[in-house]
């Protein structure tokens, strides 16, 4: 069914603007709680003023949009289509205002932000400057390897990489990093360099079982063998990281994470040229319209600051 041509003409001048404004404003309560009392609880009038306005702006619509016994209220077809029309409407004057209000205050509270363990070797040397331009915020940062459910834990912020798939989460990319292949020199000493991917299986193969599922990660390199011999599976990235410089064998990590290591001298890349995999991080939020300014302040600073190349070494 179309909508009838009256429904958009609405008066737009003078008084009758006002009514116009509380019956829409009466409607869409009345329509999203069923029920004129608690519509007028929610907007501090009475039931009998929702009433009225809603009966005002039937009039001036020449439509009937809500169907009433003296137990239910229900929407009609035509009262359906304007309802979802004037949501709208509201919803985009409130985020105007509430946009308006957040420009005014200064962000500040508790941040929950949820981050892979590893994540604090990208986090911690941009921490100063967000603490010094946002000092009212209270960060509480979770490390943790395994999947947090962002809306059931109450979390403000994850950070992630790989697939996202979750439609409840609104995601902004923040940045790419790649992945390396590395081994300690002394451990290449004693085994030698591989110089294809094939040589691999004369090495131990340090690998990264992901702690939720406990899938081993694949090392995206072409010509690999078969079969990878293993010489330690590790849930902690961290973990591995020492293992390689310990001297136990070839790991493929973030090139991050290998980073300080590498600049050291603790670690050196092997097979360099054949390493084709990219990964992304990126910022996860519980969608809604309008992002609180301590989100907002935090999702902004991360993604020009914290994946920039000439970040300080983590200590």
């Amino acid at each position: 069914m179309r909508m009838a041509p009256s429904i958009l003409k609405l008066p737009t001048q003078g008084c009758q603007s006002m009514d116009s404004f509380s019956g829409l404003e009466s409607f869409v309560r009345a329509a999203d709680l069923l029920s004129f009392a608690k519509a007028g609880r929610l907007l501090g009038i009475s039931a009998s003023a929702v009433g009225k306005n809603v009966a005002r702006l039937e009039q001036q619509l020449g439509l009937r949009l809500f169907n009433r016994t003296t137990r239910h209220v229900r929407l009609t077809e035509e009262g359906a289509m304007f309802h979802e029309r004037c949501r709208r409407i509201l919803d985009e004057l409130d985020d105007a205002r509430a946009m308006m209000q957040d420009a005014a205050v200064a962000p500040r509270g508790r941040l929950r932000v949820s981050l892979p363990t590893i994540g604090y070797r990208f986090l911690l040397p941009v921490l100063p400057a967000f603490k010094a331009r946002y000092p009212e915020i209270e960060l509480d940062l979770d490390f943790n390897d395994r999947l947090v459910d962002v809306i059931a834990e109450g979390v403000d912020v994850a950070i992630r990489s790989g697939e996202l798939g979750d439609s409840q989460l609104v995601a902004r990319r923040l940045g790419p990093f790649c992945f390396v292949l590395v081994a300690s020199p002394d451990y290449l000493a004693r085994h030698g360099v591989p110089q294809v991917p094939a040589d691999l299986a004369q090495h131990s193969c340090l690998r990264y079982k992901f702690v939720t599922g406990g899938r081993i990660e694949d090392w995206d390199l072409p010509g690999l063998p078969a079969q990878l011999p293993p010489g330690l599976l590790c849930n902690n990235m961290e973990a591995m990281l020492g293992a390689a410089v310990a001297g136990l064998g070839v790991a493929y990590m973030p090139d991050f994470l290998a980073r300080d290591s590498l600049c050291r001298g603790e670690l050196q890349r092997v097979l360099e040229t054949h390493l084709v995999r990219q990964g992304q991080f990126s910022a996860l939020w519980p969608s809604s319209r309008q992002l609180s300014p301590k989100v907002r302040a935090f999702v902004d600073f991360a993604s020009e600051h914290m994946f920039r190349e000439d970040l300080p070494p983590v200590r």
